[in-house]
């Protein structure tokens, strides 16, 4: 059995709630999958966050209520999802770059037709967002009401109690923060992090 994660799991500070999401079950109609991989991104102190300069039409939902779905259009082509944290006013989400699929093979495979193997379904944050069919329809999507099928649940398996601890990629300023977070050794991570 596995429950739906509650708005108090998400209503956090952004770099407590990322690591938590490790080995959390990311679901969407017809797909699961844990996650195996995040990225922390805050506010005004955070230079590699799309909050940085303060809200627009694009990150507002960044701004809003914990536990909704913030999903951005990147490189003219791709989509990623992002957790929301913390509270109202206080900026914060949590990138999901990778994760194991758990169910809805077939699917996946359909939507990610270019991945060879199955560890290549959704081992980064634009191949995650295709192969659970996450676009711009998801963004702002409440994850503790399920809308559009959406939710994160807990299964009962805890986040590893030493994460591999890294600094985020492909960024080009907040380079030096380390907050990437990975359970070790999983073939779906994105790339590798070193052990803490």
């Amino acid at each position: 059995m596995s429950r739906r994660l509650g708005r108090g799991f998400f209503a956090r500070p952004t770099l407590e709630v990322a690591p938590d999401l490790l080995n959390k079950v990311l679901v969407a109609p017809g797909v699961a999958g844990r996650i195996v991989e995040v990225e922390a991104y805050r506010g005004s102190d955070d230079p590699g966050s799309h909050a940085y300069r303060g809200p627009t039409p694009r990150n507002e939902v960044m701004f809003g209520t914990a536990g909704h779905l913030y999903v951005y259009f990147t490189y003219g082509m791709h989509w990623c999802a992002n957790v929301v944290t913390d509270g109202p006013g206080t900026p914060g989400a949590v990138l999901l770059r990778a994760l194991t699929p758990l169910r809805g093979f077939a699917r996946m495979r359909q939507r990610r037709p270019a991945a060879m193997r199955d560890h290549e379904l959704a081992n980064g944050p634009a191949k995650l967002a295709q192969a659970f069919g996450l676009g711009k329809s998801h963004d702002g999507a409440d994850l503790v009401r399920a809308c559009h099928g959406v939710s994160v649940r807990d299964d009962g398996t805890p986040p590893p109690e030493r994460p591999a601890v890294g600094t985020r990629i492909g960024l080009s300023q907040g380079t030096d923060l380390p907050w990437r977070f990975a359970v070790s050794e999983v073939a779906e991570v994105s790339r590798p992090v070193p052990g803490r």
